[in-house]
């Protein structure tokens, strides 16, 4: 798959097009020993290397940055923005990052671009570690994930060589992101006020709920989110929910705004925290959600359940890319970022969040047992259960909503997706987010 749409139509279209705020969040001092074993010299200059960041907010936050620095002994410079401005920055600016910080989805889209560099998979210490989801696209060896509708990772994992942007459909020894976390997304509820179970996407248009409902406003995503919703309601059927046609499109579109001119909806979210609010408030019963928020709410002693929804989940993956205009020593502290990242400790944090690692054995190892039997094996937790900071989300006893990673994971239908018509999408859901 490759893109057709340039800088200029993009920007024109909104496609990138997100949050107006930026967080920016400033470096602590570096530590000033390094775990890499270059020679001294080399150890000397990468302690004054600061790499900058562009990403959305999972892994754009200060425990991340400063267990990093800790660790490596150069500094991380992190923005934490919008899905939509992270594709913004990635096509149209590659002089305001080093490290790429994005979803799998917009790679068709940043990749063509040039401003991403293929990442010699060779020097990537732990790169047999990762999990075949986004080698393969095999969940173990003989085991598929279901691949067919949408951006699956694998389809654009690789290229065919140091110099391509044409996307490779077996590997090679050229990475356009390392990956470093995923998960399988569903819909968030609050039990104490829906009142039973959510067991179906389409009680997001359940008339039961009218005015206490959300959806993500990004509209790749959006927009999959609302063909589950049609698909499960039995209103249409498609092919493919990632790659979706006009006269699909239009249909999507003219339902979600007849539901929204009815109000049906109480709000649109574009970032973690608007969801959590939302949600916390209880002025949204059940909604598009992200792992974390969930954990968020619950972090603030509310129940939330992340369903379990018999028609299946929508996956996405996340990565690391490398700009164009590293060389050198900056290239090389990049390429150390990376290999700490596949180490592990990232794995760890990001899981008690709810996300997956891509690199799960090596998590493992900065997890306690009873953590990853709750998070990965679906048991029930032997202690109470606590998210990255420390605050219980969980008591003993409780199992994971959906059960099991291979659970979960082998009941993802659709993945996070660039559809051929992105320009009319991102022009159909504008037309559906003003009406």
């Amino acid at each position: 798959m490759s893109s057709k749409i340039g800088r200029r139509t993009l920007l024109k279209t909104g496609l990138a097009a997100g949050a107006t705020s930026i967080a920016a969040i400033s470096c602590s001092p570096k530590q000033e020993t390094s775990v890499n074993k270059s020679p001294t010299l080399i150890t000397n200059k990468i302690k004054d290397v600061t790499l900058r960041f562009v990403g959305t907010g999972a892994a754009q936050n200060n425990d991340i940055r400063n267990q990093a620095e800790k660790d490596l002994g150069f500094k991380l410079q992190m923005r934490a923005l919008s899905t939509g401005e992270v594709i913004q920055i990635g096509i149209s600016q590659p002089k305001q990052y080093d490290i790429f910080d994005g979803e799998f989805f917009s790679l068709p889209l940043v990749f063509p671009s040039g401003n991403l560099q293929p990442i010699d998979v060779s020097r990537i210490k732990q790169f047999d570690k990762i999990t075949p989801i986004f080698t393969t696209g095999e969940l173990y060896s003989g085991a598929k994930v279901n691949t067919s509708q949408g951006t699956a990772p694998r389809k654009v994992m690789f290229v065919k060589n140091q110099d391509s942007t044409e996307f490779s459909q077996e590997p090679t020894n050229w990475a356009t992101m390392i990956p470093y976390q995923y998960g399988a997304d569903t819909l968030g509820y609050r039990p104490d006020l829906v009142g039973r179970k959510i067991e179906s996407w389409a009680e997001l248009f359940n008339p039961e709920f009218k005015g206490r409902t959300s959806l993500l406003d990004i509209p790749s995503i959006g927009i999959m989110d609302a063909a589950m919703v049609l698909e499960s309601q039995g209103l249409m059927t498609f092919r493919d929910k990632g790659n979706m046609t006009k006269e699909e499109l239009d249909k999507v579109t003219q339902i979600l705004i007849d539901r929204k001119q009815d109000g049906h909806f109480r709000a649109f979210w574009k970032t973690f925290d608007e969801s959590v609010n939302f949600m916390a408030s209880g002025e949204v019963v059940v909604q598009s959600m992200w792992s974390p928020a969930v954990t968020a709410v619950k972090a603030r002693g509310l129940p939330c359940i992340y369903a379990p929804l018999k028609e299946g989940y929508r996956g996405w993956g996340g990565g690391l890319g490398i700009s164009k205009n590293l060389s050198g020593i900056e290239l090389d502290a990049a390429y150390e970022y990376l290999n700490w990242v596949a180490d592990g400790w990232i794995g760890g944090f990001l899981s008690r969040q709810g996300y997956y690692s891509s690199t799960p054995e090596n998590a493992r190892k900065f997890m306690k047992p009873e953590e990853w039997d709750f998070w990965y094996e679906g048991k029930p937790a032997a202690t109470e259960i606590v998210d990255p900071y420390g605050e219980k989300i969980e008591s003993k006893g409780a199992v994971r909503d959906g059960g099991s990673f291979e659970k979960r994971v082998a009941n993802i239908t659709c993945w996070n997706s660039f559809m051929q018509e992105q320009v009319y999408l991102v022009y159909k859901w504008t037309e559906f987010i003003v009406a």
